[in-house]
């Protein structure tokens, strides 16, 4: 149970810690303060060490831990509450004015060891007003997936939420989807904001008009340091946001990620991916390859990601027509191909390890070997590390009979003039490329790793495949 009440006088990095709480500044129409449910047990299952480092919080005991992540005391000199945000949202394209915050709220702003401004939030932390009928819990399971998924995201260079904080709640869920009763778990995660497309589009649905230009001067001030200051705010805004949703989507392609569920209220302004329920990695490229088993008509397929996104990024603009011009909003919205382009060029250089370059050749030259040979995906980017200085080490691969045809042929050239980049000289003679087989997420391997918690509540698989992925992001370079 919760105990006494918690002293938030605790001490923290006094160089690092820098609390925040801006989102007070857009007033109560944006959010419900909530109270946190209260957990039968609390044991830490995961802790970002890492991040916790970079928001100044790496100085917490156990205790601390616990009181600030499952019990939900107030970090000092920030939200005295936690707030259930409010937001609708198309899912699966249908209009739903009845979402919001249903199982999570915001819990503290603070700043990075960058300056940024960043959101802990949570999931699983109990009943809001928008539960509907739910039960405001989430699932250990959910809990581990999405530490999977983030950890390896950051490690293939995706710009992702991180997960913070794990604790195992001690309630047993009854759930549809998944053998019930089910362990329970509360998760924090780290976000470059909390403020969705669909927070838009309910101050429009519920004609609040007046509180979206409040809205964007708020986001422009703390989340898009870039945006064009010579332009009106509401087009400075849009062209931002649609440039990093862009840059997003051709992540999620190059690395061979499939989100599942990208409703309008799972897209947030400053890019960044997060909330993973049904999420996929490619085991071989296939653009008709779906996350979600009830997505029947593939509407969120990993091929039509990027055609998802702007519609999503048209629905948001919708909400600003008010305010702007339609060519206007109109122009903002085609900077999305070249973005998109652009990136999934330079993704590609950095994931076959290579220096940088404009050519677009090579990226097609990828892909359509990828369709052809029907390689495991994350196999090829291993077995390729570093370009021309790999072609020994891929010639020992588990799959190197599949190097061969015209498409193959066709790749060879893409990559023969180009060097590796300064990682890739450095690690490719790692213990990592030393390996045979890549870290991946495939999801077997998540189901693997979850039996043995479910059965017989071992950690291990959970823990060494954290290694694995940590490794991972060493040798890419990207610790």
């Amino acid at each position: 149970m919760r105990g006494r009440a918690y002293n938030s006088s605790m001490p923290v990095s006094p160089k690092t810690y820098q609390p925040q709480p801006a989102i007070l500044e857009l007033g109560p129409e944006f959010f419900d303060a909530v109270e946190p449910a209260h957990f039968p047990e609390g044991k830490l299952r995961f802790f970002n060490e890492t991040w916790a480092k970079c928001v100044g919080l790496e100085s917490l005991t156990a205790e601390e831990r616990k009181n600030h992540f499952w019990k939900f005391a107030p970090l000092p000199g920030n939200l005295e509450k936690p707030l259930a945000l409010r937001y609708h949202g198309h899912q699966f394209r249908h209009y739903n004015p009845d979402l919001g915050d249903g199982r999570g709220f915001l819990f503290a702003q603070l700043k990075d060891d960058r300056g940024r401004l960043l959101d802990l939030g949570t999931k699983g932390s109990g009943q809001t007003p928008y539960s509907r009928r739910g039960d405001g819990r989430l699932t250990l399971k959910g809990a581990v997936r999405e530490v999977l998924a983030t950890e390896t995201l950051e490690a293939l260079g995706v710009n992702t939420s991180k997960t913070f904080a794990v604790f195992e709640t001690g309630e047993n869920l009854e759930r549809n989807d998944e053998p019930s009763p089910t362990r329970s778990a509360v998760l924090t995660r780290l976000n470059h904001s909390h403020i969705r497309f669909g927070t838009f589009q309910r101050l429009m649905t519920l004609k609040k008009n007046e509180e979206i230009p409040k809205l964007v001067s708020y986001c422009l001030r703390h989340y898009l340091p870039e945006a064009d200051a010579s332009t009106p705010e509401t087009i400075r805004f849009l062209s931002a946001v649609t440039v990093r949703a862009a840059r997003l989507a051709a992540q999620w392609i190059v690395s061979g990620f499939v989100h599942g569920v990208l409703n309008t209220d799972n897209m947030n302004i400053t890019g960044e991916s997060f909330d993973y329920g049904p999420y996929r990695f490619l085991p071989q490229y296939d653009p008709s390859f779906t996350a979600a088993y009830f997505d029947q008509s593939g509407l969120y397929a990993y091929g039509r990601q990027p055609e998802t996104v702007l519609w999503n990024l048209e629905r948001l603009a919708d909400t600003l027509l008010p305010f702007a011009e339609r060519e206007e909003l109109i122009s903002a919205l085609e900077l999305f191909a070249p973005a998109f382009n652009k990136q999934a060029v330079a993704q590609m250089s950095e994931q076959l390890g290579l220096a940088p370059s404009e050519d677009e050749s090579l990226l097609l030259a990828v892909f359509e070997f990828l369709a052809a040979s029907q390689i495991e995906y994350p196999q090829f980017f291993f077995d390729w590390y570093g370009g021309n200085l790999s072609r020994e080490r891929a010639k020992k691969s588990p799959a190197a009979e599949k190097y061969q045809g015209s498409e193959f042929e066709a790749f060879l050239k893409a990559i023969e003039n180009r060097e590796p980049n300064e990682n890739a000289k450095k690690q490719i003679g790692s213990a990592y490329f030393a390996q045979t087989k890549p870290c991946s997420m495939l999801i077997d391997e998540i189901e693997w790793i979850w039996s043995a918690i479910a059965v017989e509540d071992d950690w291990s698989r959970f823990e060494n495949k954290l290694k694995e992925i940590k490794e991972m992001k060493a040798a890419y370079g990207r610790n």
